[in-house]
């Protein structure tokens, strides 16, 4: 999954800061960089003088600067018209066209430059005008909204329903999460594209939008801290379609430890009441798992290991998914975070999970 960083220079913060900032990402592998061109609270004096030195830096460390642009992008970077080669030379190797852009305009766009499209408003109507304009949909991909206001979000259901019909066209799709320790003015309340994601850490936010298939994440405020940059970076060198969770290990058995460290796939077949691994049994060998002692009512969240006592299916691990009665045959090896959970309907029948320890 691509990763991605917000710096708006003119608003928030000086150049100096963001330029540490690009540093910082691009030496974790972050190789995205959002920027707006036509944001109203923007000192215009300083953001001309701050830009050109940002887009030397990014092009310095090989990022691809996608910048949100308008008609009135002109008067910002001081030319006569706004051409797609004016914008590459300057640095910007993607740009992202919303508001103001004719069909024929953005197709023209697309045969010379990457653009970007609004993934939160696109209609299947406007794909269908810009292929018969001519535009070269291999230049073109898509990223959602971010939300300044609160309760203005999206919901992860219609973020979902637009990002399967785009990626359907054969488009990529990204979406914003929001920092938590260094949100952009004027208002300083996240800028995300998913409501839920205004008060989520990154890297939950980052892992619930990996689980939706979104291909591109960037945190949408400018001053994410080392940790939240660390941990998009840990999101997006992830397996591709690995669905992340983080769960408290109850077991002391280090044979338990290693076996959980796998990644699994659930099986096709899907259980009623629990999520079924396909390759848990064949990962045990001659160990014998013995039951740990008495045991309580499973509950929504619990991982479970099989104990010899359920004979051939000793090592099935299983997430449970409804509340159920306490099974002496089972062992309690580990509990999903309660914030956590949410993801648990992401792990679809053949989609692969890896468990991540905390204390």
């Amino acid at each position: 999954m691509h990763t991605g960083i917000s710096l708006y220079p003119g608003l928030d913060g000086t150049a100096a800061e963001h330029l540490s900032l690009l540093k910082q990402a691009s030496a974790l592998g972050i190789r995205r960089l959002f920027t707006s061109l036509h944001i109203p609270e923007a000192n215009k004096s300083a953001q001309r003088q701050e830009l050109h030195q940002l887009l030397a830096a990014a092009r310095a460390h090989d990022m691809d600067v996608i910048a949100d642009i308008s008609p009135q992008t002109t008067a910002l970077l001081g030319i006569d018209r706004l051409q797609p080669q004016v914008l590459l030379d300057l640095g910007i190797t993607t740009a992202r066209l919303d508001y103001g852009f004719s069909v024929e305009k953005t197709a023209l766009f697309s045969r010379i430059m990457p653009i970007q499209l609004n993934a939160s408003t696109l209609q299947p109507s406007y794909l269908q005008a810009l292929q018969h304009a001519g535009a070269d949909f291999s230049h073109i991909d898509c990223l959602h909204n971010f939300y300044p206001r609160p309760h203005t979000g999206l919901s992860p259901a219609y973020a979902a329903q637009q990002t399967h019909w785009l990626q359907e066209k054969g488009l990529s799709v990204g979406a914003f999460i929001a920092s938590q320790t260094g949100r952009r003015g004027p208002l300083y309340e996240g800028l995300p594209t998913l409501e839920m994601h205004r008060r989520m850490d990154v890297s939950l936010a980052s892992r619930h939008l990996a689980a939706m298939g979104m291909q591109s994440v960037f945190i949408g405020d400018s001053h994410p801290s080392a940790a939240e940059l660390e941990s998009l970076a840990r999101t997006g060198r992830e397996e591709k379609h690995v669905v992340v969770l983080k769960a408290h290990l109850l077991s002391q058995d280090p044979f338990i430890r290693d076996l959980l460290s796998y990644t699994f796939t659930a099986r096709l077949d899907a259980a009623q009441d629990v999520i079924r691994t396909q390759e848990s049994r064949s990962h045990v060998g001659s160990h014998i798992i013995t039951a740990d002692g008495p045991q309580r009512p499973l509950q929504y969240g619990d991982i479970t290991i099989d104990n010899h006592e359920f004979q051939r299916y000793m090592g099935e691990i299983q997430i449970i998914q409804k509340p159920l009665p306490a099974e002496p045959r089972t062992n309690i090896a580990a509990h999903i975070l309660p914030e956590e959970q949410f993801l648990l309907p992401y792990i679809t029948p053949g989609r692969k999970f890896r468990l991540e320890w905390v204390r």
